[in-house]
């Protein structure tokens, strides 16, 4: 059997496995302890960034704000009282009425007061910062998991579990695999600037799911495997990939336009390297050298030593030799794409 050699675009494609990863997982976990006083979401819904989770009983951080907000006022009345001494402490000194001992201790008074503020303040903004712990928001954008804890006990920060469990969608990653041989080339396309097409099969590998683009590649190459982890980044807007899913990727890393493209099976091998069997228009064959360039499934760009409609046999080759004559049948004269052709008897017909 022979087939025309075609021009068109040859592309480069690594197959991958993958696992669907989200891009943020987080742990609700309570930041202060006390009574879960509300729980306003349920299972498996879909949140934004800073929607209300629960509620802790904010009742005792509210009496220590409102204590802290006590220290302090009393405090600033403090060092007010000082610095009016202060300042007449001054106006004495000045008119040499007093020791220069007793205005310095009053200044030094002062000084300790002004710090005492800053601690009372930084109690009042702890005390604040614990009434917004106790109204609990989501982190990220996802959906919700299973609850964890149900309303009406009593959580610390020391809890494991949390509270649920976000975990975002919208978009998501696929991370995968690909040998270090490959590493330099799909280096060469990122440096580049070009997007690197991924397309996510199911584990049967036979539904598409999803097309994404390449994020990033590892820092380093596992040395157990000779592998390095990829990222890929999808935009999940129907849900189509759910996380820890296993599927199949496809990278696309470069698409070329080739002068001309041949089956594999046309492809021999010999002591002077590749060639093919090209049929003649006298039809015989003669063994041409050919230098091949991207190999894409089975097909084969060939850089030199053929030009798109040359015909090349891709069956039957072993019973060939230079020169063999062959018969092309009727059908494969009709078509500019596919040929048929069978040796003829004798087979060993020398080139003249």
């Amino acid at each position: 059997m022979a087939v025309a050699a075609k021009s068109g675009e040859i592309s480069v494609s690594l197959n991958a496995l993958g696992t669907v990863t989200p891009l943020a997982t987080v742990t609700v976990r309570p930041q202060l302890s006390g009574y879960l006083t509300q729980v306003a979401f349920t299972e498996g819904q879909l949140v934004k960034k800073g929607d209300f989770l629960a509620q802790i009983d904010p009742r005792p951080y509210q009496i220590a704000l409102e204590q802290a907000q006590g220290q302090l006022a009393r405090d600033q009345a403090l060092l007010k009282n000082a610095q009016i001494d202060l300042a007449r402490y001054q106006k004495l000194n000045a008119q040499d009425s007093i020791a220069r001992q007793q205005l310095d201790t009053q200044q030094s008074l002062v000084l300790q007061n002004q710090g005492t503020i800053l601690s009372d303040q930084a109690q009042v903004d702890t005390a604040k910062l614990d009434l917004d712990y106790c109204h609990i928001t989501s982190p990220v954008t996802g959906r919700i998991g299973l609850r964890q804890v149900d309303q009406g006990n009593y959580v610390q920060t020391s809890d494991t579990n949390g509270l649920v469990v976000v975990t975002q969608l919208q978009p998501i990653s696929v991370i995968f695999t690909i040998p270090e041989d490959n590493i330099p080339l799909v280096q060469q396309e990122v440096a580049a600037g070009h997007n690197l097409v991924a397309t996510v099969y199911d584990r049967s590998n036979t539904n598409k799911l999803a097309t994404g683009t390449l994020s990033t590649l590892d820092n380093q190459i596992d040395t157990t495997t000779g592998t390095v982890k990829l990222r890929a980044q999808f935009d999940n807007a129907r849900d189509e990939l759910f996380p820890n899913q296993f599927v199949n990727v496809v990278l696309l890393v470069k698409t070329e336009q080739a002068q001309a493209i041949v089956p594999m099976a046309a492809i021999q091998h010999g002591p002077n390297g590749a060639f093919v069997y090209h049929v003649k228009q006298d039809n015989t064959v003669a063994m041409q050298a050919v230098n091949t360039g991207i190999t894409n499934g089975d097909n084969v760009e060939i850089l030199s030593g053929l030009i798109a409609g040359d015909k090349v046999v891709v069956d039957g080759v072993d019973q060939l030799r230079e020169g063999s004559k062959v018969i092309v049948s009727d059908a494969a004269r009709k078509t500019d794409t596919a040929d048929s052709a069978k040796p003829s008897k004798p087979v060993d017909v020398p080139a003249n």
